[in-house]
Formats: C-alpha cells, sequence, structure tokens
C-alpha cells in the first residue's frame, strides 16, 4: 500500500533522499579498523575464558578432576555444569537450569567446564589437563538417515508447541509439521500433467567477520544508583537480554560499544557473549571471552531435502502443488526460521493455484546449530523457481511466461492479472539481458563452452510488524537524532537521517547523529525492510519538530529576546516572520521562511534558540502483503543470470549477473546496492563452491576454516547489473519496501547449469560434479 496514511508519503520532489554517495557515519571507523569489536577489547588486569569443546558429535561428560588444570600458574578459575553459579543466570518459567550442561549434541559444542587464566594460551593448557570422564552417545551427521525410523537418535528435551501449524506427536528425532489448502489428492489426480523433482537446499557457513566475544567488569558508579554495575562490551543491541539472564536492572547494565560482529540478520547470541559477567563476578577482575574462527562457522542455513510433485495444464497453469520436505533442525536450540516455521510464508502462496500441501520432517541431528538468520526470505523459495523452470522445459516455452501466467494479481490468489510491479521488472530485465530463451543444452558460445539462462522473482517483504520510539531534539540550532546504533550489519541509522534532513528541509550533513546505549530508537528489523519501516516512523517524528520548530521561531520573530552587550551599535534586521501564523511558514533551504516567497526567512540557528524535542513512536501502515498473508502483491523483485559452463573441465563462469527490482523508493542507494551485492555474494558461493563436509563415523565436521571450507573471492563475484524501478506501492517511507535478502537464492545458477548442459548438478556445482553428470568422471 502507497505510503498514504503518514505525512508527506506521496512527496514527489527529493533533494536528500535517494542521493547517491553519502557516506556512512560509520564507515570511516570499519574501513580503518578503528571500530572496536568484543575481541578488540582491553582492560588492565583483564583474564581470559575458554569453554571447554566436545571432540564428539554427541556425548555426556560424567566426571571431571580439574586438581591438574588448577594447579597450572596462571589459572584463576576452573568452573564446572554443576556449580551452584551454572543456576544463578537465566531463570524464566519452571525449574531452574543450569547455564551450562554436561550434554554436548554437536562436536565443537560448549559442555561442562570453563576456564579463567591469564592468557589464552593458559586457557588451552587447562582444558588439555582436565581429566574428563565422557560417555559417548549415538551420533548421525546425515539428515536423511537420522529421519528414518531406526535412528539411533532421540529428543532429550521436549519441544514447545509451533505457532505455524499443528505438530504430531514427537517419535524419537522427528516432528512431523504439515500446512494445507484445498484437495491436493484430488487436483494433482485431475492434473493433465504431473512432473516429479528433487531439490537439495544447501547449508553454508554464516562466517561471522567478527567472532563473537564480549569483556565484562562489576563497578560502582554512584550516579547509578547504590550496588554495583555490570559493564558488558560485545553484545550490541542485547543489553536488556544480559540484563535479564543477570536478574539486573537495565539502567544498571552499561553497553557502550557500538559494533557486535555479528552476520547481517543474525539475532543469536553466543555463549561467549553472555557468560563473562559471571566469571567478573567470581575473579573479581574483568574477564574475555572469545570463539576462535574455526568456532563460528555455524549455520547460515540448515539442510533440506525436497521432494515435489506439481501438476499443471497443457498451458503451464499449475493446478496442484505437493512439497514433501525432511529438514535438518541441527542441535537442540537451533533456529526453526528455515525450517517449520518457513511453513507460514512460502513461494507458492504468489500463485494461482488454490490446492498447496507442504509437509515436513523436521530432523533433530548432531550436524551442528543455527542461530536465528534471515538470510533466505523464504529459505524454499526456488522449489517454485524450480518448477516454473521444469513446466518450461517440457512445454517448450519461456520460463518468464510461465511465471507470469501463474502469479496471481493484487486483488486476491485468483487474480489472472500479474501485479504491474512484476510486469514492469519482467518487461525491463528482458531488455537489459536481450532475453532469448532457450531449450536446455542447444546454444554453444563462440569459444566452445555452452550457455545458459536463468531468472527468478520474489516479493518484496517488509517489516511492518516492526515498532520503533524515534526521537529528535533541536539543541543550540543543530538537529540531533540519537539513536542505540548499528546492529550485526544493518546501517539503517544514515537513512533515517536522510529522511530527517528531507522533512525539515536541510542537508544530511546537518543532522547530527548521536550514538548512545541507553537511546531506544534502534533502526533495526532486517535489512532495508527494517531501514523503511523505521524510516516511516522517523519521518512522522521529523514533521512533529518541524511544526513546533516553525511555532518556536514564530514565537522569536513576535516576541525576540532582548540585544545582548555584543549586539549595541548593530543594525536590528526585521525578522519576515514576525506577524505570520505558524501554517503559513516552511522550512526549506536550512531556513524557516514562508510559503509564499520562500526567500523570506530566517537560518535555522538564528530562528530559535529554544531547546525542542519531538517523540514518535508507532510503526508504519500494514503491508498488502501482511495482511493477504502473500495472497496480495504490491512491489516485486527479479534475478537474472547468465553462465557459460566449459564441458572438457567442468568450469563454470557467470557472464552476467542482473537484478530489476521495485523497492518502492529508494531511500538510500548505497545500503541498497551494497546488500544486493552481499546476496549475490553468497548466494554464488552456496551454489558453486561452499560445502559442509562431516566424517560420518566420528560427526566430526572436516571444513571449519578458511582453507577447507571454500568461499567466493574478489576475483570470483561477478558484478551484479542492478535497476530500480520505483512504484511507490510499498507501505513504509515514502512507499517504500525492502527487497535486499529477498533476493538470496540457492538455484538460480543451478537452473542456468542445467540450461548450459541439459543435466542437474546438486549444489555445490563444483566442477568434478559436473564432469560427473556429463559422465566425464
Amino acid at each position: 500500500m502507497a505510503d498514504i496514511a503518514g505525512v508527506n508519503g506521496q512527496r514527489e520532489n527529493f533533494r536528500v533522499v535517494g542521493k547517491h554517495n553519502l557516506p556512512g557515519k560509520l564507515s570511516y571507523a570499519l574501513a580503518t579498523g578503528i571500530a572496536k569489536f568484543g575481541i578488540d577489547y582491553v582492560l588492565p588486569n583483564m583474564l581470559f575464558a575458554k569453554f571447554l569443546r566436545s571432540p564428539y558429535a554427541h556425548a555426556k561428560v560424567l566426571s571431571v578432576n580439574k586438581e591438574k588444570a588448577l594447579a597450572i600458574p596462571g589459572v584463576v578459575d576452573v568452573v564446572t555444569w554443576d556449580d551452584p553459579d551454572m543456576l544463578s543466570i537465566g531463570g524464566g518459567f519452571g525449574p531452574p537450569e543450569p547455564y551450562l550442561t554436561n550434554y554436548a549434541d554437536y562436536e565443537g559444542c560448549e559442555v561442562g567446564v570453563i576456564v579463567v587464566a591469564e592468557d589464552e594460551d593458559i586457557c588451552e593448557e587447562a582444558l588439555r589437563n582436565l581429566d574428563i570422564e565422557w560417555e559417548v552417545l549415538p551420533h548421525s551427521v546425515n539428515t536423511l538417515e537420522a529421519a528414518k525410523d531406526d535412528s539411533p537418535l532421540t529428543c532429550l528435551k521436549p519441544e514447545p508447541p509451533s505457532m505455524f501449524g499443528p505438530k504430531e506427536p514427537k517419535k524419537h528425532n522427528v516432528t512431523h509439521v504439515v500446512t494445507a489448502q484445498g484437495d491436493v489428492d484430488k487436483a494433482l489426480k485431475e492434473s493433465k500433467n504431473v512432473i516429479e523433482y528433487q531439490l537439495k537446499l544447501p547449508t553454508f557457513a554464516s562466517h561471522i567477520p567478527n567472532p563473537p566475544a564480549s569483556v565484562a567488569w562489576w563497578e560502582d558508579d554512584p550516579y547509578l544508583g547504590e550496588g554495583p554495575n555490570m559493564h558488558i562490551e560485545g553484545a550490541v543491541q542485547r543489553r536488556e537480554q544480559i540484563a535479564q539472564l543477570y536478574h539486573m536492572p537495565v539502567e544498571k547494565t552499561i553497553q557502550t560499544g557500538l559494533f557486535q560482529g555479528g552476520k547481517y540478520c543474525d539475532w543469536g547470541m553466543r555463549k561467549s557473549q553472555e557468560i563473562t559477567p559471571l566469571l567478573a563476578r567470581r575473579t573479581g577482575r574483568p574477564v574475555r571471552c572469545a570463539n576462535t574462527r574455526e568456532e563460528t562457522f555455524d549455520f547460515l542455513m540448515n539442510e533440506r531435502y525436497m521432494y515435489m510433485k506439481v501438476g499443471f495444464d497443457d498451458n503451464g497453469l499449475i493446478t496442484a502443488i505437493d512439497d514433501y520436505s525432511v529438514d535438518d533442525n541441527g542441535s537442540l536450540g537451533s533456529s526453526a526460521f528455515g525450517g517449520a516455521q518457513d511453513q507460514g510464508y512460502g513461494p507458492y502462496y504468489t500463485l494461482r493455484c488454490l490446492d498447496i500441501r507442504q509437509q515436513m520432517d523436521v530432523v533433530d541431528t548432531n550436524r551442528g546449530k543455527m542461530y536465528l538468520s534471515g538470510q533466505h526470505c523464504p529459505f524454499n523459495w526456488d522449489s517454485g523457481t524450480m518448477a516454473i523452470y521444469l513446466i518450461a522445459e517440457k512445454l517448450g516455452k519461456d520460463p518468464i511466461d510461465i511465471a507470469k501466467l501463474n502469479l496471481h494479481g493484487p486483488t486476491s490468489q485468483e487474480d489472472p492479472n500479474p501485479v504491474p510491479s512484476f510486469e514492469a521488472c519482467l518487461e525491463t530485465g528482458k531488455k537489459i539481458m536481450n532475453w532469448q530463451w532457450h531449450k536446455a543444452g542447444t546454444k554453444k558460445l563462440p569459444d566452445g563452452r555452452m550457455h545458459g539462462a536463468s531468472f527468478r522473482y520474489q516479493i518484496c517483504p517488509r517489516h511492518a510488524f516492526s515498532g520503533y520510539d524515534s526521537k529528535l531534539e533541536l539543541r543550540d540550532g543543530v538537529v540531533h537524532m540519537p539513536t542505540q546504533g548499528p546492529c550485526t550489519g544493518i546501517f539503517a541509522v544514515e537513512c533515517n537521517a536522510m529522511v530527517v534532513a528531507e522533512e525539515l528541509g536541510l542537508e544530511y550533513e546537518d543532522i547530527s547523529i548521536d550514538f548512545d546505549y541507553r537511546e531506544k530508537f534502534t533502526p533495526v528489523g532486517g535489512g532495508s525492510d527494517g531501514t523503511t519501516a523505521s524510516s516511516w516512523v522517523t519521518k512522522e517524528c521529523a514533521n512533529i519538530l518541524k511544526q513546533k520548530i516553525i511555532a518556536a521561531a514564530i514565537r522569536n520573530a513576535d516576541n525576540p529576546p532582548p540585544p545582548s552587550m555584543f549586539s549595541f551599535g548593530k543594525p536590528q534586521t526585521p525578522n519576515p516572520l514576525k506577524g505570520h501564523k505558524p501554517e503559513e511558514c516552511d522550512m526549506i533551504g536550512g531556513m524557516v521562511c514562508l510559503k509564499a516567497d520562500p526567500s523570506q526567512g530566517v537560518p535555522l540557528k538564528e530562528a530559535t534558540q529554544e531547546n525542542i524535542f519531538a517523540t514518535y513512536s508507532g510503526r508504519p501502515p500494514a503491508s498488502i502483503w501482511s495482511t493477504g498473508m502473500g495472497k496480495m502483491l504490491d512491489t516485486m523483485n527479479s534475478l537474472f543470470c547468465e553462465v557459460a559452463v566449459d564441458t572438457d573441465t567442468g568450469e563454470v563462469e557467470i557472464l552476467r549477473y542482473c537484478t530489476v527490482a521495485d523497492p518502492g523508493k529508494v531511500i538510500r542507494p548505497t545500503s541498497l546496492e551494497s546488500q544486493i551485492d552481499q546476496v549475490a555474494y553468497f548466494s554464488q558461493g552456496c551454489q558453486l563452491l561452499e560445502e559442509y563436509v562431516y566424517d560420518e563415523k566420528t560427526g566430526v565436521r572436516l571444513t571449519n576454516n578458511m582453507i577447507d571450507y571454500k568461499k567466493p573471492t574478489i576475483l570470483d563475484v561477478p558484478d551484479v547489473e542492478k535497476t530500480f524501478l520505483e512504484t511507490r506501492s510499498g507501505n513504509a517511507a515514502y512507499g517504500a519496501s525492502g527487497i535486499s535478502h529477498s533476493l538470496a537464492n540457492t538455484h538460480l545458477l543451478i537452473i542456468a547449469i542445467h540450461n548450459a548442459i541439459g543435466v542437474w548438478v546438486d549444489t555445490p556445482a563444483t566442477p568434478d560434479k559436473i564432469l560427473k553428470a556429463l559422465g566425464k568422471a
């Protein structure tokens, strides 16, 4: 829905919003290494801590003799899972549970013991000198094997009921989840054509740029009241969570750093970021705990096997979808995002098809843990992309035509007219790419390599459900925007400052962004989605401030302060605002001026000396997508790519990678473009290079470093051609919506490779797999 509920949502002229190359407030700090993450803090008399990590994929610590470890010079403390302090943190409903347990359900899991010492080398030595009795339990790091009835795995803790659909009772380590509409069995039986296919959604690493870490200490500050205060750095945006964990008032929990170092859209706290206050309290000294690089190769997305049946008519209209998936749920505490939670928002809801069934076996395994992540939205979108491509191949038609036939319109799921935003994206993309579709394996390039192409689309999701508390202040003639600051790769404060400048007739550089951990305003919520939603709230707040400034300027004009001792002898310029009403005035070009004659005005710094505050709490109006659960569409995006495949070597080269998207309204191009580049980076990585490899006999992960686990380099990643259409039909600021992470994909390149060589290759499509698929290896 266009921004018609707020102020100036239909603004036509923009001076600041949409402007290119506006510098980030903290970009210099990041680029130069000045920025401090949890692992960068060094305090006098600081200690270091390390967890014991399980060498087994599934095991219990039965007992620990810590005498040898405590005898090592420099060891200060050894804390075990049965220490009473392990019950002193956390809490909630039900009987208390220890923060650290003696149970490990994946290799590398923190288990049983924490060592605190004068340096990290001593910590490692102490861990090696622990006398540990282990009980090694049966394990499985093969998702499909773990799903079988005879799997040795069992779930040790009951799972809470899901809000995303009914659950059958858990049998061993598998939970069956179903969502359905219509009569799928009948629709499949009556379909003129039925295709069956499988696809594997790859699991790949998050590779956090700065390993999770924190430093904590306790201090007295009489200005914050009686009793000690807890100071922790490295847990940015999680001060309230840490305070709750330690039963501390949030106002006595101090965190001044700006950087957490987590991956984009990662809301999960690691134990290294949570445990340091306890250890600092026990030792009476600052304590730092940090993960190593190898310890941060946790999942960005869980593995998933999809088995699809799709019915369709002779013209390509899909009539039935039966989706059965086996999804790796990983270890205890893994996020359901991408698994059962994803069933509530599927790719099929954009289709005209009314008979859809999704069944999922969610399987506990010993593969590892996935913290909450939002990189793919939804995770299984390319099952629909694959259906469109396969139907096109079978009928000898362009997949774009099949997509246009199947996408419903904006009014209902049965509306046969695709949303205008979708049509515009496709037509623009076809022109840019000089799109000429061909069947698989039929086009050879002049150099002898085979040519392949593919495309995909998705709706643009947004965080209309996210609420924000914006505050602005005019102080000494300068507009201040206080905020908690950045979080997990989302730099949204700049976008909000641009909106403030736009509404107040100022320049971006005129807005002072004031970072303060005590402020409520946090413009997060998910990439550009959160940016556009928080900017809507900021826009409303800016207009409240604007009206207050104009009213103060009129008061100042009608009742000017007496001249100071330094102004005697200086001519007094008449104030052009005198005698006018606030509704006759505006703010343009840094001036409070008359609407009838903008040249008649007073510079903001001279218009008033009052300190003026404005606040606004709320959220943008509900988007069409959120009210229709995917069945009512507005803004869309699309991706196109071309590849060349060398059938002698198996090498794949991405020739072109193009996005044509409708973000409604671009607020900060630099942010939007950077996020799309990032999306292309990890989408390429998961399809061509990245892979978790396990030793199934021991359950040990073999690819958890940057040598064995292959990431794309700057030489591998193609330039992403970007075109943005601005229909202004989103629900957020100025009709904006979010698009960034919805462009992430798992099969765009895989489909293009099939279009080139006519055979399917599972992710990652490495040269050896391609040659094997071609019968050459």
